[in-house]
């Protein structure tokens, strides 16, 4: 496997994790997602008397103040990948969880296959970094070393303007953080009362401006914002559908997001549970870890 090659899969892994953080904070599983710690009851008769506004920012306040959940996502990227995500993630004081992906299909498994059998991967997310196991076949590679460290404050060296979006996007992907982006969307409209998972909840949706959103939430200045843009125009992304279903404790149940891209469509579904159950992270050992900036040093000396 070549130092370049090595660089690209690694690249993809830290783009893909920030996806489908993004994607997996946003529901909470119906059987028992309405357990959890801030559980007071607000029927469903009620939520469909006041407005989606109203009541979304209900929800928001309510999921975030939950502090973590169990996970269960799929993602679909066209021909790029598709995957599945199981874990528990914190969002109490920062990011903090212990996921694992399996990548299920399209070109990514198949670069992940050469680092890992069976194409999964545990992740741990921490405050200031993530780190990705990336299997004996990388570990053979790059010198007995299983898992990869991505600093957050080095993702802008990774992507451009991107970097800075992906940053925030590793740092703020919270339950709340779903809601508040299609309350910033402006175009927020109830669907109606429908069962998921044998719950009762009822379902918004609304569309989101990528490039308007980030623009919002990412910091980004004036020079920033137009490379972002640039990204997003050869990535054929500028606008995602969000659909949430929200259960009568003001808990989100599920989320799915659907957009088109250059590389086909991008679609994810999320589900919830045990909202404000104990999540336990460690960090992975020092020396069976090695810096994205060395793997990217070590591709740029081969390169030249």
């Amino acid at each position: 496997m070549t130092s370049r090659t090595l660089r690209r899969v690694c690249v993809s892994v830290v783009t893909m994790a920030a996806l489908s953080s993004v994607a997996a904070c946003g529901g909470s599983d119906g059987a028992s997602g309405s357990g959890g710690k801030n559980g007071d009851k607000s029927p469903a008769a009620a939520a469909a008397a006041v407005s989606p506004i109203a009541a979304l920012k209900k929800v928001q306040q309510k999921s975030g103040g939950a502090e973590s959940a169990k996970i269960e996502s799929t993602v679909e990227m066209g021909t790029t990948m598709s995957m599945t995500m199981t874990g528990s993630m914190d969002w109490s004081d920062g990011i903090t969880g212990d996921v694992t992906i399996k990548y299920t299909g399209g070109t990514m498994a198949e670069a992940m296959k050469q680092m890992s059998p069976d194409g999964t991967m545990r992740t741990v997310y921490l405050k200031d970094a993530y780190f990705a196991n990336m299997g004996d076949g990388f570990a053979e590679a790059i010198g007995g070393k299983h898992w990869i460290r991505y600093g957050y404050e080095d993702l802008a060296s990774i992507a451009g303007a991107s970097g800075e979006v992906l940053k925030d996007q590793m740092q703020g992907s919270t339950p709340e953080k779903s809601v508040e982006s299609l309350l910033a969307s402006g175009t927020i409209k109830k669907i109606g009362e429908e069962n998921v998972r044998g719950v009762a909840t009822t379902h918004y949706s609304g569309t989101v401006d990528v490039a308007a959103l980030s623009e919002k939430t990412a910091g980004l200045d004036a020079a920033q914002l137009e490379e972002f843009k640039e990204q997003l125009d050869k990535t054929g992304i500028t606008k995602e559908t969000v659909d949430l279903w929200v259960d009568e404790n003001d808990l989100l149940i599920k989320q799915t997001s659907s957009a088109d891209s250059a590389n086909g469509a991008v679609n994810s579904t999320s589900f919830f549970s045990d909202y404000g159950s104990a999540v336990s992270v460690a960090q992975p050992p020092a020396g069976d870890t090695v810096d994205f900036k060395e793997i990217a040093g070590q591709a740029s000396k081969a390169a030249s």
